[in-house]
């Protein structure tokens, strides 16, 4: 599932884990598990917003170039 993760699965499953962990519907054996996965999305959800945040400031300034 990694190669087809999108930004918003990715914060779709966060959702759930947060809901999850609020509602107290974990075991505090898969506690652990789930803030490991967490993070990993966390870390995969930062990196795509700074990818297109870079993408978005380059398509800017080529724009500002071009007026």
């Amino acid at each position: 599932m990694e190669n087809h993760l999108t930004y918003e699965l990715a914060f779709e499953e966060l959702q759930q884990i947060a809901t999850a962990i609020e509602n107290e519907t974990i075991t505090v054996d898969q506690l652990a598990e789930k803030v490991k996965r967490a993070a990993t999305l966390i870390a995969f959800c930062q990196s795509r917003l700074r990818s297109t945040e870079t993408e978005v400031n380059k398509i800017i300034n080529q724009l500002d170039k071009e007026i």
